[in-house]
């Protein structure tokens, strides 16, 4: 059955080379377009699409206001389409706390240059949210938009909104009994816990790191699959939610207890045994930059058995062969449970391995980081 996919964006041209791309995969079939977010909403109503591309700047309605009026009336995996730019970065979180899925950067030069690459990129993500969605069976609501965002429970959390999954309960829905798919996790006096995640990832690592004190005993390294000009924005945004300390990690940075500190986009980090962060320039071999199975396989030869690594939700198999190595260097490896990922790739790839020691749903992996380190 072919994925029927609506296509946002005020820009005609934008318009029709998105509907291009899309159909001339066999297996897409691009059911309609809209100019605006007003007549986003009334064609999501109308043709009930299995994927909606969103632009997020238009006239009459914006993106995000949009997002938010699909997911209350009528839910709808949304891929936004956003800027290279700090901006865009804000934008763009703000779209996924709204309850869309995932991003794709908005690049014309991409377009013209790069038609095939695109087109590969494009069409993959569509087709993996669309499987997601229906495997799903829904897509939950996120929060209705004239409710207040529900508050992080950091101390030093901001006035800015926190992210929901966009397969949570409303933020009015009392809170369910924690249920995990595996016993409750040793302690352990860990030296490093390192968590790698991809699509979903910006609302998952929140719904983690917003459950840790400030006296979380270990250093943390986060490796999001996301580009350059949106890790700053995004590890600050976390900072001023979490009661533990986010940064963009930069070249020299020290693991210290508390501490998380985000892979930048475009680069690869490692991590070294006297408890350094190297950042280095992304390898055009390696398909993700930052790549989860780098920072993972050099934690493994730094810190040997002493690495607590969790795989989240992701596209992909990145992070596989990084477990693989931390295994083998006596380590542990929990991953997302599959019905609580927005794709369960990345955590698949790493429990069909058998390289999982522990499987867990993404609001239990919080509490049991707590639980286990110490």
């Amino acid at each position: 059955m072919a994925v029927k996919v609506l296509v946002v964006d005020d820009s005609g041209f934008f318009r029709r080379r998105v509907s291009e791309i899309l159909s001339s995969d066999p297996n897409i079939q691009v059911i309609g377009t809209a100019i605006n977010g007003r007549e986003a909403i009334d064609q999501t109503l109308a043709l009930k699409p299995d994927v909606i591309t969103m632009d997020y700047e238009m006239p009459t309605m914006d993106g995000i206001s949009a997002v938010r009026h699909i997911m209350q009336r009528c839910p709808t995996p949304v891929l936004m389409f956003s800027s290279l730019t700090h901006e865009g970065a804000r934008v763009t979180l703000d779209a996924l706390d709204a309850g869309a899925v995932d991003f794709l950067p908005k690049n014309f030069e991409d377009i013209s240059r790069s038609p095939d690459k695109v087109k590969q990129l494009l069409c993959e993500k569509v087709h993996s949210i669309a499987r997601s969605n229906r495997r799903s069976g829904s897509v939950s609501v996120p929060h209705a938009p004239s409710l207040a965002p529900t508050p992080a429970p950091a101390t030093r959390a901001a006035s800015v909104p926190a992210f929901t999954s966009s397969r949570s309960a409303p933020a009015s829905a009392p809170a369910a009994a924690p249920t995990s798919t595996s016993p409750a996790p040793r302690r352990k006096a860990y030296r490093l816990v390192a968590i790698g995640t991809s699509t979903g990832g910006p609302v998952a690592l929140q719904r983690v790191l917003t459950q840790l004190p400030a006296s979380f005993p270990a250093p943390i390294v986060l490796i999001q699959h996301m580009p350059a000009a949106f890790t700053k924005a995004f590890a600050e945004r976390l900072d001023k939610l979490c009661n533990i300390r986010v940064k963009e990690a930069e070249d020299g940075d020290q693991l210290r207890p508390g501490l998380a500190l985000l892979a930048p986009g475009g680069k690869q980090m490692m991590v070294d045994g006297r408890g350094s962060v190297r950042i280095l320039p992304g390898d055009e071999r390696l398909n993700y930059r930052p790549c989860v199975d780098v920072t993972f396989g050099s934690a493994a030869k730094a810190f040997n058995d002493k690495v607590l690594a969790v795989v989240l939700t992701g596209m992909g198999a990145d992070g596989r062969e990084g477990a693989r190595m931390l295994k083998q260097s006596g380590s542990q490896v929990w991953t997302q449970d599959e019905a609580s990922c927005v794709i369960y790739g990345m955590p698949m790839a790493v429990a069909k391995a058998n390289l999982s020691d522990a499987v867990y749903p993404l609001d239990d992996i919080g509490r049991h980081l707590n639980e286990a380190c110490i």
